[in-house]
């Protein structure tokens, strides 16, 4: 006990001026006193825009309320503007209960932001001529060749229905392709085939199989026709496999993972780093409390501690199993927001970035004042959408409640990493957003 009340100490000393470590129990996490004013200022460039000073603070004093309140346990915040920084804390505890505090650079299961690394992977393939994005799937998987979707039928059940017209490589990177988490009219089948729901977080088999069995089964709506989220970019993954001829966590590692400086983004945990992950919450009534391990399915999602420490790895699934950091994954939004370059190397073109930033959607929708491009969504109109924000900014999030976004007008990458499954309709996101929106100079 004593042991861990000075190291507790150390790092409330190096890492947060202004704290004080109080332990009077063994069942209870340190308390801190209030923490002294970030020394982040606004921007000096030629920039016409920064972020006031004085404004962030209200983002720094809102965050950690909701760690005083319960809501969280804790969560990292990371802004850049042109490629600085500009506001980056860890707020409450990697471990509330083991009283251990979160640092910036902790990891996270990033759940659905694993989507953007897949998506730019296959642009990367599709520079390289090996594909374009209106090729039909059933080009490089055959067994898509065909496909049938589940209709609602007069009598409350569901008729099985060819496709109109085959599933292309556009469809899954804009999640047009009518496939769902095994939801929909033919929910069933997806269930009895045992493909159901954020699938491949814990799993041992290999995704290729599991999307092979997916082509067998009716998908929930006709390629095209509506924006349905599911499966899509699991199977790109796949595609990215088949195409490279590496299995998609060395294709990661090698295209985009090592190059980039993404030291700690992986799809399983090294031993070594597992006093860095991030424990998982969910909420009840309105507070965090610790999710079981190593936890159950609820709905579409894994509420539970995840297996991404020891064993076999094997499900290396493009749609949802990687784990980062903070710092990591701002790497990686910087060099969408250069458009394709970082550090004096390019990994997609200008073109590409701006093709997979801007909506595609033609027949589909997505959200009021949002669409939806080759991998992200897109803000079209703020005021629609209502809340702060600017017209092309674009981003996505993960089951844990993570999010992130790149505003190309302004400059900005904002990254914000917690582990909340289900978050329990709470706010912050939208309050992170409105907050960083409001320090705009």
């Amino acid at each position: 006990m004593q042991l861990r009340t000075m190291l507790l100490a150390g790092l409330c000393l190096a890492a947060l001026p202004g704290c004080v470590v109080s332990v009077t129990g063994t069942d209870r996490a340190p308390t801190l006193a209030p923490v002294a004013p970030l020394a982040h200022g606004p921007i000096a460039n030629d920039a016409p825009h920064g972020l006031s000073q004085s404004r962030l603070q209200v983002l720094d004093a809102t965050m950690r309320k909701y760690v005083d309140d319960g809501k969280i346990a804790g969560a990292v915040v990371m802004i850049q503007q042109d490629g600085r920084d500009v506001f980056s804390n860890a707020y409450g505890w990697r471990d509330r209960e083991a009283g251990d505090r979160m640092e910036e650079n902790d990891i996270f299961r990033i759940a659905s932001q694993t989507k953007a690394l897949t998506s730019v992977a296959i642009m990367m393939l599709m520079e390289e001529g090996k594909l374009v994005i209106d090729d039909p799937l059933g080009k490089f998987l055959p067994e898509w060749t065909s496909t049938t979707v589940a209709v609602t039928n007069a009598k409350g059940g569901h008729d099985v229905v060819p496709a109109k017209r085959p599933i292309t490589i556009r469809d899954l990177l804009s999640h047009t392709a009518g496939i769902s988490y095994g939801s929909g009219p033919g929910e069933k089948a997806w269930r009895d085939a045992g493909v159901f729901g954020w699938y491949f977080a814990d799993k041992t088999e290999p995704v290729s199989a599991v999307v092979a069995k997916m082509a067998k089964l009716p998908m929930a709506a006709q390629p095209g026709e509506q924006w349905v989220y599911g499966y899509n970019t699991d199977i790109l993954g796949v595609v990215v496999e088949k195409l490279s001829g590496q299995s998609l966590d060395v294709f990661l590692k090698e295209r985009l993972i090592d190059p980039l400086g993404m030291t700690d983004t992986s799809f399983c945990l090294p031993s070594e780093k597992t006093d860095r992950l991030a424990v998982v919450y969910t909420a009840k009534d309105g507070k965090a409390e610790r999710a079981p391990s190593p936890g159950s399915w609820v709905g579409s999602g894994h509420i539970g501690q995840g297996h991404y420490a020891g064993g076999p790895c094997k499900a290396f699934a493009g749609g949802a199993g990687l784990l980062s950091t903070a710092q990591d994954y701002t790497r990686f939004l910087e060099m969408l927001r250069r458009g394709g370059e970082f550090d004096g190397k390019r990994y997609l073109s200008r073109k590409t970035v701006e093709l997979m930033t801007h909506d595609t959607l033609v027949s589909a929708t997505y959200q009021p004042g949002q669409g939806f491009g080759l991998g992200f969504r897109v803000t079209k109109d703020p005021s629609v959408m209502g809340n702060l924000g600017s017209v092309g900014d674009y981003g996505w999030g993960g089951a844990y409640h993570s999010t992130y976004w790149v505003d190309p007008e302004l400059g900005l990458t904002v990254v914000y990493m917690v582990q909340l499954i289900p978050a329990g309709g709470l706010e912050e996101q939208s309050k992170i957003r409105a907050l960083i929106y409001s320090a705009v100079e």
